[in-house]
This record gives C-alpha cells, structure tokens and sequence, in this order.
C-alpha cells in the first residue's frame, strides 16, 4: 500500500529490498508496540538558518530532512512498521537564532493533540524558574539539552556537560523526578573522562531525575567505548538510548554492562530514513549513500557516495540501527520479555514514573 502525504506525495519509498529485510529480520523480532524514546519534530518555518548554524554539529542530517512535521513523523513509522504500533516522545531540534518558544510550543501542541510523550528543548541560559515554569505549562516530562547551546565562548572541543546542562537545570528536574535527555560532548565520545567523570557526578547528586544517555554516549565506533562501561557498569539510576547507531558491538557491551533494564529504543528521526549503511575507518564512521541522493556531501568527512550495485543494497538508517540491536540481542542471548521491555516496556515505565503536573 502507497501512503500519500496531504500534499499529494509519498513521503519516502519503502522499495523491495525494504519490504523484504523488514518481513525476514525485523516484524517477528520487534514486539507488537513500541515506544521510540529519542525523536526530533518541528516546522522550517522556526528555524533560522545561519551560515555558522553547523559549526558545532555535523552538517549530514540536515540532508535527510528539512523538517519534520508531526504528520510526517507519524507517517514514516506507518511507512516502517507496517503491522506495529509505535508511539515516540517528542522533542524539537534547536540552534542559536531559532524561535525556541515557538518550536517547543509546536512540540507541546502537537504532544497534546496526538497524547504524546514529550520533552521540552531547553537552553542553558533559562533559570530554574523560567524553565519550572515552561515544563509546566506545556506539559513535558523533563528537558532536551544539546552542546551547540554552550556559550559561545568555549571552544566545541572543550564543551563540557555542564555548560548546556547546568546544575539547576539538574536540581529543578531531580526535585521534578523528571527525564534529560542528554548527547555528551567532546571528541572522546563515551570515553572522554571529564564525559565520564560528569555522568557520575549526576548519578551520584541528583538521584532522583531520569538521566538518558542518547546514542549510546555516541560510541559509534569500537574504539569510542575505551574503559567506559567498567567505569559506568556499578551505576543503578542511568538509562542508555541506542539511537542512530548501528554498532553491534558497541550493543553488546552494553547489554553486558548494564542489562537489558536500562536500555531503550531510540530512533533519532527523522535522519533515521536516510538509505545508508555505516562504516568506520581509523575511529571515524563514515555513512554510506548513494551517489546523489543527498545533494552535494563532497565536504562532509561522515559521507562516502557509492553507485550501483551497491547503492542498491541500502536499506534505512532505522534497519540498520535495528538488525546491528538484533545481533548483539543474539550474541547475549537476550529473551524474547528481555527484548519486549527494551523496546516498549521500560519507556512506559520511565514515562508513567513521571509525575503529572
């Protein structure tokens, strides 16, 4: 079956290869609801586009999508998952310059029109105050904070988590038991120590809110993990998203460090409908894209474009990071209950231990 956009449209084709990968890998493997935890939603219209707006953030995903309307977003897991029931928490995607009030509010209006989960993005130059009141009134469950938010001042290899996550950012959402969201910063990834060093910090003083790790701490590659789970593996409170990752490995070790309890399914879309397979080379991960599909990446050292046959044989982003998640579910043998909670059960805890208002 064909989905068609309000606008007359697909919204993106799901070709035979598509369909195939989904039907023998994913539809028996996934559970019949799931919770996608870690998504971006919001209208070009908010956004300012500046000529410095990627010096702090790699530029690829600003390829996959120009925005990403709530229609658009609930389109692409119909598309997806053709025969699963999939509901994400929300949050939006912010630079310097873009009308933040408007685009939390489109997350707010929309959370509410669809019953949503949702988060607020929240910058680090809000009080407690302010920000107390803002998760209020739009009804979030806790705070997206992000690194390209960070006083201009510092240099983005010296970020730390602190300077966009302060700490009465931090003292507001424990007394609030709500969620962070968190992508850390530094070119060390998951294995950076001041990275390590802070994720401890807040484990340790603020017990009480609900601190996910996005994307696996950005451990792309083997080499971004380092001693980290050894450091990480005696915490009882953080949580671990899987979004846009596709390293089995890097799964693995995590699953083996913390258990399947404090693991989450998160997607990252819309960047997730890019066609692409990951690689890395030297510690770097390089996407693999055909050739065109995405405008000129000539510039980009995460693209490499390919041609047929091998274009051919891309599939999503999203069944990328799944069938990597299903190797590693296999390597440590992960049941069937063990699976379920991962991908739908411990979100619809985290988001019910919440409390409303």
């Amino acid at each position: 079956m064909q989905h068609i956009r309000r606008d007359g449209g697909a919204l993106f084709e799901v070709n035979n290869l598509d369909r195939q990968i989904y039907r023998d890998e994913l539809a028996d493997f996934l559970p019949e609801k799931m919770i996608d935890i870690h998504t971006h939603v919001w209208l070009n219209s908010l956004k300012k586009h500046a000529d410095n707006e990627f010096a702090r953030v790699v530029s690829w995903p600003s390829k996959v999508a120009a925005d990403n309307p709530i229609e658009d977003h609930l389109e692409t897991y119909r598309l997806m998952f053709p025969d699963k029931e999939v509901t994400p928490m929300i949050f939006s995607s912010i630079k310097k310059g873009d009308d933040i009030d408007g685009l939390n509010a489109y997350i707010s209006e929309s959370a509410r029109k669809h019953q949503l989960p949702a988060l607020i993005y929240a910058p680090p130059w809000w009080s407690a105050e302010e920000l107390d009141r803002k998760l209020t009134a739009g009804g979030f469950l806790g705070i997206k904070v992000y690194l390209n938010l960070s006083p201009d001042y510092i240099p983005m290899e010296e970020i730390r988590i602190f300077d966009f996550l302060p700490h009465h950012f931090l003292q507001l959402l424990n007394d609030r038991q709500g969620i962070v969201m968190l992508h850390i910063p530094r070119n060390g990834r998951l294995k950076d120590p001041v990275n390590l060093a802070q994720m401890l910090e807040i484990e340790e003083n603020y017990p009480r809110l609900k601190l996910i790790i996005a994307h696996v701490g950005r451990a792309y590659c083997d080499s971004d993990i380092g001693n980290a789970f050894e450091v990480l593996k005696n915490t009882r409170n953080m949580l671990w998203d899987f979004s846009a990752n596709t390293n089995a490995v890097v799964f693995q070790k995590l699953l083996e460090a913390v258990g399947p309890q404090r693991v989450l399914f998160g997607s990252d879309l819309p960047i997730l409908r890019m066609r692409m397979r990951r690689i890395c080379e030297n510690g770097h991960y390089i996407n693999i894209v055909p050739r065109g599909l995405y405008g000129d990446v000539s510039g980009d050292r995460n693209m490499r474009e390919v041609d047929s046959p091998e274009a051919d044989r891309l599939t999503f982003f999203m069944y990328e990071e799944l069938l990597a998640f299903k190797k590693a579910a296999a390597a440590v043998k992960l049941s069937a209950d063990a699976i379920e909670n991962i991908f739908y059960l411990n979100a619809k805890r985290l988001i019910d231990s919440v409390p409303k208002g």
